[in-house]
Order: structure tokens, then sequence, then C-alpha cells
């Protein structure tokens, strides 16, 4: 099997299959109501929908950024607060979760092992390392969303 068949299936496997720390990121926020994704469960903390946005923007930037695109990053790194709160507006965000999912499926099927050499001029770091920290990006906040789903208040 090839790598980037292999990083495919490591996204896969987080994202709702069968990962070894044995949660999946669709499997959690499934579970999620838009009133629970919305509370701010500590004061100037995020919520697990602001983590859950910011989470798929950094998919969807690394991704921008290992096609060969120049991303600056912006000041705010992809934390914005929750303006509509409805279950209309958390079941869109769920969408582009599953969106940003399709598109990196999309783009690991037709990758080149070689292209994973590739380095990124703004700062340095290869493909590879790019593809693999955000898949660590997104268990490390998936963490963070368990542990404040699970959160008695």
């Amino acid at each position: 099997m090839k790598e980037p068949q292999r990083i495919l299936e490591l996204f896969e496997d987080l994202y709702n299959g069968e990962p070894w720390l044995d949660i999946t990121l669709f499997g959690t926020l499934q579970n999620i109501t838009a009133e629970e994704a919305a509370k701010k469960k500590y004061a100037n903390r995020n919520s697990i929908w602001e983590i859950t946005n910011h989470l798929i923007l950094w998919r969807l930037s690394v991704l921008d950024r290992v096609k060969g695109h120049v991303i600056e990053s912006p000041d705010t790194n992809y934390f914005y607060p929750i303006e509509d709160t409805s279950h209309e507006a958390w079941a869109k965000t769920i969408d582009n979760l599953e969106y940003s999912e399709k598109e990196w499926m999309e783009f690991l099927n037709g990758l080149p092992p070689k292209k994973l050499d590739d380095v990124y001029m703004n700062n340095g770091l290869t493909n590879y390392e790019h593809i693999h920290g955000i898949i660590q990006h997104d268990a490390y906040h998936l963490g963070q969303i368990v542990l404040l789903s699970k959160h008695p208040y």
C-alpha cells in the first residue's frame, strides 16, 4: 500500500471509522445538540461549536497549502464567535466538516507519493508533515470536544 493511501485511512478512521483512540469526530459531534455546541462552559474559552469551526477551517487551509497555494493564517487562528446558534446552523457546520473530509479524501486518492516530500515555502515543512499535523490537530481538538461534552455544567 502506498503512503497516501495509509494516510487516507488514518483520516477516515479518525473521522468516522475505527481509530486507535476509539472515538471519532463524526461519532462525537452527531450526538451534540446545537445548544450544547454553542454553550460556553468556561469564561474566555471556546465552545464546542467554535472549536469545530476552527478545526474545519484549519483542515481546508492545510489542504490548500498542500495543493500549492500560499495561505496566510489569520490573527484569529480561525476562531470566530458563533452568531447563529440554531439547529439548522449546527447541521450546516456538520455538513461543512463532511465537506472538508470529502475534499481530503479526493485529494489523498490522487496524491502521488513523491508529492509528500514537497516543501511549503512559508514554513519549510513538507506536505507529509502538514498532512500528519492536521490529523494530530483533529485528534487534539476531538479530545477537547469530548471533555467539553462530558462536563456536567
